[in-house]
């Protein structure tokens, strides 16, 4: 009983514990807070703590949904087994009233084949006791209802649980609301200093974004973690004098991008229809280009490893919307781009056709 009266009390406490805990972890709290790698003050930093935070609270909140999934299975199951024993206690209860009646009634087939149906003997003030009949059946009552007791007690125990699941995931789905709000007015603020400095001519320092989250095993990456396929190498339309020569992946803006492989930055420019854009080499003289860029991470020169952050998205030069241009050259030729998907293919990376 005393667990029971300070289990209401608990609920909330660890509730706000936890509010407290995401916001912190998670830099929620006054600013965009400092999360692990990403130096500086300037707004792109912001958006990159705050796309990390929501990209941790999101995997928080989708274990929770799935937690309080699995707790609310065991929920409806321990209801069904506690519907069944008090169905057996039922059905017990109305044999033991069969066998309290006059002997000649009879015993119930069923409970007198358990027993035997042996003859029933004397009490201390000499009526007659209790037959084996009636013995099995008050064992059997009593067994089921310690079993019910038991399992009813099972039910509160998971229906607890399930609710606790509940209220910690609509915390975070409220810190998810919060942080996406700031988010989204980060990016904003990112992508008119980015069109500020393509206008100027002159892109800013690099955002030093620090290690992705995810630990990197392959040779070979996506150039975003996350995203929509759209425009595709070879398009024609009337924003190109020719042809499409690269990939798009439709993300938003800040969205981080990594270099698919190892290799030297080797040009960073700001300007043009490509806008803000960083070129990368790799081995083989293969060179990879990231365009339309709200904000970049590397100097040229730079050594950078697969899948390190080397700048973020954005929708700067000759663009309609938030996108990453990825292009793949066979060499420092214009005219010598290749179909970024089947080259990242042939290296492992399943982008596939559909994102």
């Amino acid at each position: 009983m005393r667990s029971s009266r300070r289990r209401p009390l608990l609920v909330p406490v660890l509730l706000c514990a936890l509010a407290v805990f995401v916001a912190h972890s998670t830099g929620t709290g006054g600013d965009a807070g400092e999360a692990p790698g990403i130096q500086g003050s300037g707004v792109g930093a912001e958006v990159a703590r705050l796309y990390r935070a929501d990209a941790a609270v999101a995997r928080q909140y989708a274990a929770g949904r799935y937690e309080a999934e699995e707790l609310l299975a065991g929920v409806r199951r321990a209801g069904l087994l506690l519907d069944r024993e008090r169905r057996v206690g039922a059905a017990l209860r109305q044999d033991r009233g069969r066998t309290a009646r006059p002997r000649d009634a009879g015993a119930p087939r069923a409970v007198a084949r358990l027993a035997g149906a042996p003859r029933p003997g004397r009490q201390e003030d000499g009526r007659p006791g209790p037959s084996g009949v009636e013995r099995v059946v008050d064992d059997a009552i009593v067994r089921s209802r310690r079993a019910e007791a038991r399992l009813a007690a099972d039910q509160v125990t998971a229906t607890a649980r399930w609710q606790l699941a509940q209220r910690r995931n609509r915390v975070l789905a409220e810190v998810r609301k919060n942080i996406g709000a700031k988010l989204d007015e980060a990016r904003e603020r990112l992508q008119a200093q980015a069109a500020a400095s393509v206008a100027a001519g002159r892109c800013g320092g690099p955002v030093r974004l620090g290690s992705p989250p995810e630990t990197v095993t392959s040779a070979w990456v996506s150039p975003v973690a996350e995203y929509r396929l759209s425009a595709s190498f070879g398009s024609s339309g009337e924003r190109w004098a020719h042809r499409h020569t690269g990939q798009d992946f439709a993300v938003p803006i800040g969205t981080p991008v990594r270099a698919v492989g190892a290799g030297r930055v080797v040009k960073v420019a700001c300007g043009g229809a490509f806008g803000i854009q960083v070129v990368i080499r790799h081995d083989g003289g293969y060179r990879t280009q990231y365009a339309h860029l709200a904000a970049v991470a590397v100097d040229p020169g730079d050594r950078v490893t697969t899948g390190q952050w080397i700048g973020q998205s954005g929708t700067t030069g000759n663009s309609t919307g938030p996108h990453l241009h990825f292009e793949v050259r066979a060499g420092a030729e214009s005219d010598s781009a290749l179909d970024p998907l089947p080259w990242l293919e042939d290296r492992g990376v399943p982008v596939g056709r559909s994102g």
